[in-house]
């Protein structure tokens, strides 16, 4: 598949309001998830599953009205967060949240962290990258699903520090 076909199937995906839509040929293998505003999300494979998918933002917009009561959640968010820190992402690649998938989470909501505690492990070119933490606290909230692709500056945890 070329890029050219890539562009004219992300296109359809985002005119038609289909979610998510995965394709499989051999060995390559390409997954177009929507999200809630509209953008595109690309993740390209090729290789045997094993191997870590290549991720290829794309900057593809549908035109989707907004409920009318999204502000005001969107507005209530902000309030109830306001005093939480984000631990974000260093870099692009993918995360995990144990070493190996017979050991335990590094942190789980409701354990307290301090610099220096690693927190989580990304996955860029082959390469398994602690992450650390930057602050003290506890975490309240993980928001990265376990083996998912990541984007620079995304964030990964909700900390409060008190």
């Amino acid at each position: 598949m070329d890029i050219k076909e890539i562009q004219n199937l992300i296109k359809f995906v985002s005119k038609s309001g289909v979610n998510e839509v995965a394709i499989e040929q051999g060995e390559f293998k390409i997954t177009i998830k929507s999200e809630v505003a509209g953008s595109e999300q690309v993740f390209v494979q090729q290789a045997p599953v094993m191997a870590a998918p290549q991720v290829m933002p794309a900057a593809v917009q549908a035109p989707v009205a907004a409920p009318e009561a999204a502000p005001a959640a969107t507005e209530a968010a902000p309030a109830e967060n306001a005093n939480l820190i984000e631990i974000k992402s260093p870099m692009i690649g993918t995360f995990y949240r144990r070493s190996s998938p017979d050991k335990d989470p590094f942190v789980n909501v409701g354990d307290s962290i301090s610099p220096g505690d690693c927190i989580c492990i990304v996955e860029a070119m082959k390469l398994f990258n602690e992450i650390e933490s930057e602050v003290s606290g506890k975490v309240v909230k993980v928001l990265v699903d376990d083996n998912s692709p990541i984007e620079y500056d995304q964030p990964l945890f909700l900390v409060d520090p008190s």
